[in-house]
C-alpha cells in the first residue's frame, strides 16, 4: 500500500473507526454468527451465511483501516504557507459567471467531505486551484464546460 498522508483529524477519524469496527461491530456479527449454529443445519442456514459473509467484509475492512493507519503520515500544518493555494488551504473563491462565492479546503483524498466544502486535492476544481494566489482566476475544465473561479482568500 502506499504512503497516505493526512491531517492530525484525519488519522484520529481513521483510528476512531477501526475502534469501533473492532470493540462494537465485531462483537455484533460474532454473536450473529452464534445465534444462527443455535437454529441448527449450517448447510442450509441462510442467516448463518449471510452473518459468515458479513464477517469476512468486515474483517476485510479492519485489515484495510490497519493498513492505511500503518502507511499514514501526518501533514504539519505549520509547513504551509498561504502565499499560495496548496494541500490544507482554504480558499475562499468568487465564481466568474455567477458573482457567488465559494469555500472550499483542500484535503486528502481521505478526508474528501463535500458537504463540508472538502474538496480532495485530486479533483479537477482542486487541480486548478493549486498554485494560485489571491486575485488570480483558475480556469477548470468541468463537466458542465469551463469554470473561472477568482481567488478571493487563502488561509489555513
Amino acid at each position: 500500500m502506499a504512503v497516505t498522508y493526512m491531517t492530525a483529524e484525519g488519522l484520529q477519524k481513521l483510528k476512531e473507526e477501526l475502534r469501533l469496527l473492532e470493540t462494537v461491530e465485531r462483537p455484533r456479527v460474532i454473536a450473529a454468527i452464534a445465534e444462527a449454529r443455535e437454529k441448527g443445519d449450517l448447510s442450509e442456514n441462510a442467516e448463518y451465511d449471510a452473518a459468515k459473509e458479513e464477517q469476512g467484509v468486515l474483517e476485510s475492512k479492519i485489515a484495510h483501516l490497519k493498513a492505511k493507519l500503518m502507511e499514514a503520515r501526518v501533514l504539519d500544518t505549520s509547513d504551509i504557507n498561504t502565499d499560495e493555494v496548496q494541500i490544507l488551504t482554504k480558499v475562499r473563491v468568487r465564481v466568474r459567471a455567477t458573482g457567488k462565492e465559494k469555500h472550499y479546503q483542500l484535503v486528502t483524498e481521505s478526508e474528501a467531505n463535500s458537504m463540508e466544502g472538502k474538496i480532495a486535492v485530486t479533483t479537477p476544481i482542486a487541480k486548478g486551484l493549486l498554485g494560485k494566489k489571491v486575485g488570480d482566476v483558475a480556469q477548470i475544465q468541468v463537466p458542465a464546460g469551463l469554470l473561472e473561479l477568482e481567488i478571493l482568500e487563502i488561509s489555513l
